[in-house]
């Protein structure tokens, strides 16, 4: 009992944590909170994968998914080519993910985590003068 209201106020805690970050992000460090939480999503579902735990793994997946399409519906239509490339990298990572859950196989899973953290080192290496710091 005792180990089950510490994990609850650890996720009480992470929570409100969360919140709190997200409240105080400017929109560049919420695009890297969103990346960050697809990747973690994969991550989950990889493990869960590996366990059999179908349901559960289809729940992260599914939340992987929704991330993505975050990340997508954020994009600046008017950004031209790079908005364009972007779309059509994201919906490309959607489809992996929903084949990777489909087919119950990592190899789609790994190929949108490096595909992701690739994207999401070349969006952390923006020069700050060029990131936008409204709140």
């Amino acid at each position: 009992m005792n180990a089950m209201l510490a994990n609850q106020g650890a996720m009480a805690y992470t929570q409100v944590n969360r919140i709190s970050g997200v409240e105080g992000a400017n929109p560049h460090q919420l695009v890297d909170m969103l990346m960050e939480g697809a990747l973690d999503k994969i991550s989950v579902a990889k493990g869960l994968m590996t366990r059999n735990e179908i349901a559960a793994k289809g729940f992260a997946i599914s939340r992987a998914i929704a991330i993505v399409d975050g990340l997508r519906s954020s994009l600046d239509k008017a950004g031209g080519e790079i908005s364009t490339n972007l779309d059509a990298l994201y919906d490309y990572m959607q489809r992996l993910l929903m084949d990777a859950n489909q087919q119950n196989e990592t190899k789609p899973l790994d190929e949108v985590t490096k595909l992701l953290s690739d994207l999401r080192v070349s969006w952390n290496s923006i020069p700050d003068e060029f990131r936008t710091h409204h709140k």
